[in-house]
């Protein structure tokens, strides 16, 4: 039997992989976890064209690695109060938690975007080509900071 943690009411396994999300207005990052929970890698962003395409993009996400739970940053004011994006995002996570079987999570994601780019920049990706892969940097940071917070509650 596999061992589960208990996160804001809802089960999660100790193992198994997790889709984080970075919202935004045009492109939605997108991030993995490996099967032990330790390590989020960036894949591929997806479009946000329409709720019906975005759905189906994170669903065949969610199928191709097997996922278990799914991630969604929430933009918050600096001073921690919510933002237009962040209502934007609670809608994002309360529809895919009425479509998907996984359970879906919300974290917060103050200032990703600037540490995601910090990183690129110290991988050396060259500065035109930080906008093509800023999302799903900020999406592994949203759910490195998710699986933090699992490790420091089991």
């Amino acid at each position: 039997m596999q061992q589960k943690e208990t996160f804001n009411g809802l089960e999660i396994p100790r193992t198994g992989r997790i889709i984080g999300l970075d919202p935004g207005t045009k492109h939605v990052g997108l991030a993995v976890s490996d099967e032990l929970q330790l390590i989020a890698t960036p894949i591929a962003a997806l479009s946000r064209k329409s709720w019906k395409k975005l759905l189906t993009d994170v669903e065949a996400a969610i199928a191709s690695y097997d996922a278990l739970a799914l991630v969604i940053g929430l933009p918050l004011n600096s001073d921690g109060s919510e933002s237009q994006m962040s209502l934007e995002a609670r809608e994002m996570a309360r529809k895919f938690n009425l479509s998907l079987k996984i359970p879906v999570f919300l974290q917060d994601e103050r200032v990703t975007s600037y540490e995601a780019r910090k990183r690129l920049w110290d991988r050396g990706v060259d500065p035109a080509d930080t906008k093509k892969f800023v999302d799903s940097e900020s999406a592994a940071i949203i759910l490195t900071d998710f699986l933090d917070g699992l490790r420091q509650r089991r």
